[in-house]
């Protein structure tokens, strides 16, 4: 099962960028950022458009099979071994792929949590957008070595 993040805006060569790359790298083969811009200015119409652009993205990558998930502050905080035991069940029942989705500034619209499979938070804490996207691929990596009973993630 391919794992993908969905993100706004663009990582510029950075120590953060070559984290996500290295974390990429070890998912399985063709996990991939896909990125999006808005040049609106902040509000709900910027809103809306980050998270039509995602939506667009997603339509348009995934397979026939695949689930879409929201990174928001109000989601489900998952532990480690929750979020593998969510993709694994997935796995297990023939999904192809899972997009975690990152959105901008002004969060995900409410059209775009219609859409959403699941919704997860990594706690109450508000992040630095790139920061977030390394934690977001680390989390998929170690989720995928709690699956495989590799001794990564130690409890």
């Amino acid at each position: 099962m391919q794992l993908h993040i969905l993100a706004i805006g663009r990582m510029k060569k950075s120590p953060e960028a070559a984290m996500v790359t290295d974390y990429l790298k070890r998912l399985p083969k063709g996990s991939q950022i896909f990125e999006c811009e808005s040049r609106l200015p902040y509000g709900t119409a910027r809103q809306s458009d980050e998270s039509q652009k995602l939506l667009s993205l997603y339509e348009a990558k995934k397979p026939k099979s695949s689930k879409l998930i929201l990174a928001d502050p109000n989601g489900q905080n998952l532990s480690s071994p929750a979020l593998a035991e969510m993709i694994s069940s997935w796995r297990d029942h023939g999904c192809g792929a899972a997009f975690f989705a990152i959105g901008g500034a002004d969060g995900h619209s409410a059209a775009l949590h219609e859409k959403a499979d699941k919704v997860i938070s990594f706690g109450a804490a508000t992040w630095p957008h790139m920061l977030f996207r390394v934690m977001l691929a680390e989390q998929l990596y170690r989720a995928e070595t709690i699956i495989a009973n590799h001794p990564y993630h130690k409890v």
